[in-house]
């Protein structure tokens, strides 16, 4: 089943066309991709083979390129992205227990968004609040100490219906 293409917003599709005069166009493609991430939420298949196509660069280029960068998405996120510290303080001090709870409450695994789009969860390396392990990230919101009953909370304050 194939996804529904968005057209690219005026601006986009503007920068694609410019950057496709400009010499050696195919260097603009990391920074093409991440305009149509940061309009659509994530690069679906549709999407970048437009950009195939708008760029005049095959798409195993887009792909490609696509692939190798972490930062790039391909499936729409959550309304809300929930991110679990995994770096070694928040590890030794429960973060993986606070992750198997969340999976629990959400029922989804990390890289995974709930069937109705509210919630996704990640896990980041290091979020770099070491004193206040475990970390929990919840649309830019950091809460500290987190232990596994905490979960339920913080989604609520979220927008968890119970």
């Amino acid at each position: 089943m194939s996804e529904t293409v968005k057209p690219f917003s005026d601006s986009v599709a503007e920068y694609i066309r410019a950057c496709r005069v400009k010499p050696h166009p195919e260097s603009y493609l990391i920074s093409v991709l991440q305009k149509v991430q940061t309009e659509q939420g994530y690069l679906s298949r549709e999407s970048m083979d437009e950009v195939s196509q708008m760029m005049q660069v095959p798409v195993s280029q887009v792909t490609g390129v696509a692939t190798f960068y972490h930062f790039f998405q391909f499936k729409p996120k959550g309304r809300h992205t929930v991110t679990v510290c995994m770096g070694t303080a928040c590890f030794v001090r429960g973060a993986g227990k606070v992750l198997e709870k969340l999976s629990e409450v959400l029922k989804i695994q990390v890289g995974e968004t709930t069937p109705d789009g509210e919630f996704s969860i990640e896990q980041a390396r290091c979020l770099g609040a070491c004193a206040m392990a475990p970390i929990v990230v919840v649309d830019g919101r950091v809460y500290g100490n987190v232990q596994p009953p905490d979960v339920v909370r913080i989604l609520e304050e979220h927008g968890l219906k119970s």
